[in-house]
């Protein structure tokens, strides 16, 4: 059992490759982490292993000969699902290396360019984003922290929540309002640096799978002008450039768990003996298993499209990655429920694989936007 490359249209010569590479490596899940501060351990060694291993130049790209960064969301995706099958907790790492970096690598200037990236790519410094908020989470238009010029500084005050990263991260790239315009189009995005003075991290949250996560708190934290990335009022539109890339590859990792699950499936009924026989030869376990393997499927099609189109028109594709990311989530949380099914008491039981999936696959149907976000942004688009 092991995760291997899919056999689908929208790949090259270059991500066959890279599967091939994923493939070959051992995997990179350890035993689950329990506690806030192992997890930080765990997300620590994870990141250094990722690192170790090249993959980190997939989500903080080399300028071109252009001068230009661009990013595979093929080869993204292929990551995460490869990461999904084995380690959600490495995903998360990898992952955030390219959000927590996104907003500098497409709108940032050279010089912080300069002194970030290079650092984050090495895994010697671990990057976030500061979006949600208390009362602003997939409302991103509701967002109340804010940041006001003072000659040649700005002033932010304000609290986020349910931030990946909080505590363990080096910098974090902060959404805060402005106020060049009223709602969405008065938000900036900054790089502010742990340790920074007015910047306190609250204690972890603690949710029903490990993660690194926590909230932060902003009390008159000043930062100098030039941390502003792009220009002023432009904070929505890099947070939605980022989204339009990284969504496809939250279906991908959920593909990968699917397909996990579904390993896991096959392996228990083909040995579990119920009612006389092996469960493998029971016509509903049978009708159970074409349902997982149809929707896992199916999931990554949709997932491989949005990332392929992405990589062909290198323009807005939020249609697609709404898609992907809805299409993937959901998947992958029908799958895990049942193997868990399957599995009976097992399932439900520590210390097997599923239990621990079932824990950790539902948080994709929440983060990055909800499902109920991603069908309002399907169904606007389509309405246009």
């Amino acid at each position: 059992m092991g995760w291997t490359l899919s056999d689908l249209p929208f790949f090259d010569a270059r991500h066959r490759a890279l599967g091939e590479r994923l493939a070959a490596l051992p995997p990179p899940a350890h035993p689950e982490p329990r506690g806030a501060e192992e997890v930080a351990r765990r997300s620590r060694e994870s990141l250094r292993w990722i690192a170790g291993s090249g993959l980190l130049d997939i989500v903080v790209p080399r300028a071109d000969a252009s001068g230009a960064r661009r990013i595979d969301v093929r080869a993204l995706c292929l990551v995460r699902e490869f990461f999904g099958y084995h380690d959600l907790l490495a995903d998360t790492m990898f992952t955030m290396q390219g959000i927590g970096t996104a907003a500098l690598w497409l709108a940032g200037t050279a010089a912080q360019q300069q002194r970030y990236l290079d650092r984050c790519r090495a895994g010697e410094s671990i990057a976030a984003l500061a979006l949600t908020e208390p009362e602003a989470g997939s409302d991103v238009a509701a967002l109340a922290t804010t940041a006001r010029r003072e000659g040649d500084h700005f002033v932010i005050d304000g609290a986020k929540t349910l931030i990946t990263n909080a505590g363990i991260a080096d910098h974090y790239i902060v959404i805060a309002r402005t106020g060049e315009e009223p709602g969405a189009r008065g938000l900036s995005a900054f790089m502010l640096d742990a340790g920074t003075p007015g910047l306190e991290v609250g204690e972890p949250i603690d949710l029903i799978a490990p993660h690194p996560l926590g909230s932060l708190r902003f009390d008159g934290c000043r930062v100098p002008a030039d941390a502003l990335i792009g220009a002023p009022g432009q904070g929505f539109k890099a947070a939605m450039a980022v989204f339009d890339i990284f969504r496809p590859s939250v279906g991908a990792a959920g593909v990968g768990v699917a397909r996990r699950a579904l390993d896991e499936a096959l392996g228990h009924v083909r040995q579990r003996v119920l009612f006389g026989k092996p469960m493998a030869r029971l016509e509903g376990v049978q009708a159970r298993i074409a349902d997982m393997a149809t929707d896992t499927e199916t999931a990554a099609l949709a997932v491989y499209r949005a990332a392929w189109a992405k990589d062909v028109t290198g323009g807005r594709c939020s249609r697609e990655a709404s898609m992907a990311k809805l299409v993937g989530s959901e998947a992958a949380q029908r799958v895990v429920d049942a193997a868990v099914q399957l599995f009976g008491g097992r399932g439900i039981t520590k210390g097997y694989m599923v239990e621990q999936l079932y824990r950790e696959v539902r948080g994709m149907r929440i983060y990055e936007g909800a499902s109920e976000v991603q069908r309002m942004i399907i169904a606007r688009d389509l309405l246009a």
